[in-house]
């Protein structure tokens, strides 16, 4: 698979959008009750690259690929010591992504978190969709826990469950 990796720079920010709204109709189409378009703006990748980092995954100069990476994830996992990190919003472009395209773009994350030196990576995902669950233990994370979640102001209220993959082993 021939995918290269940057990190995503504010020219980036409509595309992002975009793809987020992709994959959240996306989402609906097939009845997971996720991600709404519309839900996530230009605002909030900016403020994801100011307090995490946020990576593009491209294929023959397609954007094909993206996700979030946090330090911290006080929310889902509560204070925790700077041992992991936290992928989030991992989105893949259904129409151009190679095949493996979201198992490469865990990879490149598992790989950014070891560079730093911690010894974790985690993520979540909402609990009504067992087929999420499913491809992340199939990528060797374990679940952990279960925790009610509330989706910003005035959002709404539902379960994720926790999961985490032990890094270097």
């Amino acid at each position: 698979m021939d995918l290269t990796f940057r990190l995503a720079d504010d020219a980036d920010l409509p595309a992002l959008v975009a793809l987020y709204d992709a994959a959240a109709r996306w989402m609906q189409d097939h009845g997971i009750a996720q991600w709404k378009p519309g839900e996530k703006g230009e605002d909030h990748f900016r403020r994801r690259r100011t307090d995490g980092e946020v990576w593009l995954a491209e294929s023959a100069g397609h954007l094909v690929g993206a996700y979030e990476l946090w330090w911290q994830d006080e929310p889902a996992w509560g204070v925790r010591p700077p041992e992991a990190g936290y992928v989030h919003r991992l989105m893949v472009n259904r129409d151009r992504a190679p095949a493996g395209t979201g198992r490469a773009l865990l990879t490149h994350a598992e790989q950014r978190i070891a560079a730093t030196g911690r010894t974790w990576s985690r993520l979540d995902c909402v609990a009504s969709n067992p087929r999420l669950r499913t491809y992340y233990e199939a990528a060797g994370y374990t679940a952990v826990g279960e925790q009610p979640f509330k989706a910003g102001t005035g959002g709404s209220t539902y379960a994720v469950t926790l999961l985490e993959k032990r890094l270097g082993d």
